[in-house]
């Protein structure tokens, strides 16, 4: 006999639960957002909007930058957060455990595959992993979904390629270099990762769908259950959009900022040395914490250095970055972190690495 279970407010979960301060970080951004355009196009004698006070060449500048990289990449936000709020609703739970095989090791490349398919944002890719993991799904195959779906999605390849539109190389090497990275990190995890240091705590709804388990259908044959999984794509559309809005236009402040105040000698100087490029670009994918499907357009802003170190910023990004750090530590213990995260950063670069050299000839 089955029975109706009735949505309630704490099913929508982590996930999908915008709080306070996550939308004070929208508010914040969005405001300074609006006195950019406001400092860039409200001056001149052609203004109809006179501006709060007169600016300099290089805050204009600034200000040209941020919107300019803003914009360019909202649209390509708005989509993957859609797409990704989709899936979150729409899809059970228990869909990756029934198409991945036993074998950990074959898992692996199914799970990046099937990530591939299944694109999602990295606000959304831990709780969703928590959820294959209850489900049944090995720890690697799980992890390698949470890596793979944000930085392989074509949402994320379709944007590397419109903001690298003189460099079309640029989104295949991404792609490629992702995909290796993705597939040695979860084979190092079994090889010389402890899934006992992942802590997986008890269903609260913070899944795939905002339901941990696939009994949970929420009135699986009635009108309840439709209701419901609308409901959770606006909650995980608007946490998501909230979330990376706000990292986006921080991260177009901050890389037009660096544009502006920074020497063009001084990037001409790193480039002198490509791993030191590499490894500034490395970290500031980490501190910048962009959506994937924005990032591009401000890596595409760091024209000194060379592609492989923009390549580098795009495959390190969405993987190691100062949010999901945090969410990983929350979600599966300090412990794990501390094993998984350098693994996967090292992964990263090196295959960044050895795809840029490849591609563009040089380091």
């Amino acid at each position: 006999m089955s029975t109706t279970a009735t949505p309630k407010a704490a099913d929508t979960g982590r996930a999908g639960r915008v709080t306070p301060r996550q939308l004070a970080l929208w508010e914040f951004t969005a405001l300074g957002l609006i006195v950019v355009l406001w400092t860039q196009f409200g001056t001149g004698p052609t203004s109809a909007v006179d501006p709060l006070w007169n600016m300099g060449g290089a805050v204009e500048s600034w200000a040209a930058i941020t919107v300019a990289v803003a914009i360019q990449a909202l649209p390509f936000l708005v989509l993957g957060v859609t797409v990704s709020a989709v899936i979150a609703a729409f899809v059970p739970p228990g869909f990756l455990q029934r198409i991945t095989p036993r074998n950990s090791f074959l898992a692996v490349p199914v799970a990046g595959s099937v990530a591939i398919a299944l694109p999602g944002c990295e606000c959304a890719s831990v709780p969703v992993a928590q959820s294959f993991m209850r489900n049944g799904v090995s720890r690697a195959a799980a992890l390698v979904f949470m890596l793979a779906s944000p930085a392989l999605n074509p949402v994320v390849i379709v944007s590397t390629a419109v903001a690298f539109n003189a460099l079309p190389e640029m989104a295949w090497a991404r792609f490629i270099a992702s995909f290796l990275a993705v597939l040695t990190a979860g084979w190092l995890w079994i090889i010389l990762g402890r899934d006992d240091e992942i802590r997986v705590t008890a269903p609260d709804g913070a899944g795939f769908g905002g339901c941990a388990d696939d009994h949970c259908t929420h009135d699986a044959t009635g009108p309840g259950k439709r209701s419901w999984q609308w409901r959770r794509f606006q909650m995980a559309a608007l946490h998501d959009l909230t979330q990376a809005g706000g990292f986006l236009v921080l991260g177009a402040m901050v890389a037009a900022l660096i544009k502006v105040t920074v020497p063009a000698s001084w990037f001409a100087d790193i480039s002198q040395t490509p791993l030191l490029a590499v490894l500034v670009m490395v970290g500031l994918a980490i501190l910048l914490s962009l959506c994937s499907e924005a990032d591009a357009f401000v890596a595409a802003s760091f024209t000194a250095v060379s592609p492989t170190a923009q390549l580098a910023f795009l495959v390190v990004g969405p993987m190691v970055d100062i949010k999901l750090i945090s969410m990983q530590a929350g979600a599966f213990g300090p412990r794990f972190v501390l094993r998984f995260v350098p693994m996967v950063l090292i992964c990263g670069v090196l295959s960044a690495v050895a795809v840029g050299t490849v591609i563009f000839g040089v380091l």
